[in-house]
């Protein structure tokens, strides 16, 4: 696997690279609060079939360059990036894959540039959040209403305070109660700090997530801090009003989308009647029969990997 960075976008984007020099390019894009680490599994798997496969570490994360300013987050800049780091790679179009914020970030660049996208696998996050809406309405206010002001998404607009909050805590706990977090309902963060647990309570490991795993994301993520993942979310408002063009445009590419039976998302108020209903087909005219993958949670492509690995394979084996 080859490590190296793209210039682009007024950013330097870490990637990681396996795979021929000629292989039709697999763009693998991570979510919060993980890293190119989250494709470990499918980016050799891909590798091997003969696809070059490319995950970055998103713009605020990991050997990524971090833009200290919460505006240098926003839909715009996301799909900047990763049209960087596609024109860095090839002249041709590529298969996109995205899980959680890396499946928005998906959804947004076949939004602004279908014409460099030959097919789509998302994971987690369907159109229907983050994509464009009345550009008159706030979506944290929207979310305040369903869930409270204790909503992770409206916490982590507390500039400095959620920061505070998670130096506290401690980044090694907040990695393993995070990415081993399998409640199908919203994730809630109280401010007296009860999601984290007691400091000397041990958080076990469920077989897919190995301590040399967790050590990783440590490393990293005691080197960059949550604020540039964090700021993803601080943005949203500003995207819903800078999305306001593509109100009612469509996703115009073959789109393959799956998703944990316990995943967190799937749980939501209206998500499974729009996955699986005709609203969502009618968003993304090319979509075939979303997925449900039974005993996955949120973190779908590291708990199932060969299972996600085989349905990436199967789409964009077709194109």
């Amino acid at each position: 696997m080859e490590h190296r960075k793209l210039r682009g976008n007024g950013v330097d984007i870490h990637v990681a690279i396996q795979g021929p020099s000629d292989g039709p390019v697999v763009l693998l894009i991570h979510g919060f609060p993980t890293l190119w680490y989250s494709w470990r599994h499918q980016i050799p798997g891909l590798a091997a079939l003969g696809y070059r496969a490319v995950a970055p570490d998103l713009r605020g994360y990991g050997d990524s360059d971090a833009p200290p300013e919460i505006s240098s987050y926003t839909c715009f800049h996301m799909v900047g990036d990763m049209i960087a780091v596609i024109s860095a790679l090839t002249e041709d179009k590529v298969f996109v894959v995205g899980h959680d914020w890396g499946a928005l970030i998906a959804w947004y660049l076949c939004l602004f540039r279908p014409d460099k996208v030959k097919a789509l696998v998302n994971l987690s996050v369907p159109f229907s959040l983050g994509g464009p809406i009345d550009p008159t309405v706030k979506p944290l206010d929207v979310l305040r209403k369903f869930y409270g002001d204790d909503f992770y998404m409206c916490r982590f607009q507390e500039v400095g305070e959620i920061e505070a909050e998670i130096s506290e805590v401690g980044v090694e706990r907040v990695v393993r109660r995070i990415l081993t977090y399998r409640t199908p309902r919203p994730l809630i963060l109280p401010k007296d700090k009860s999601f984290w647990g007691p400091k000397d309570e041990t958080i076990p490991l469920p077989s897919w997530l190995t301590e040399e795993d967790v050590a990783y994301y440590v490393s990293k993520f005691q080197e960059k801090g949550y604020t540039g993942g964090v700021n993803y979310y601080r943005n949203f408002d500003r995207n819903n009003e800078l999305l306001a063009p593509w109100v009612g445009c469509k996703i115009q590419v073959p789109t393959k989308f799956a998703i944990g039976e316990q995943d967190l998302v799937y749980h939501f108020p209206g998500a499974r009647e729009y996955i699986h209903g005709p609203k969502f087909k009618e968003d993304v005219p090319l979509l075939e029969e979303p997925v449900v993958i039974e005993g996955a949670a949120h973190f779908v492509n590291q708990e199932k990997p060969q299972e996600i690995l085989q349905l990436i394979v199967d789409f964009i084996s077709k194109f």
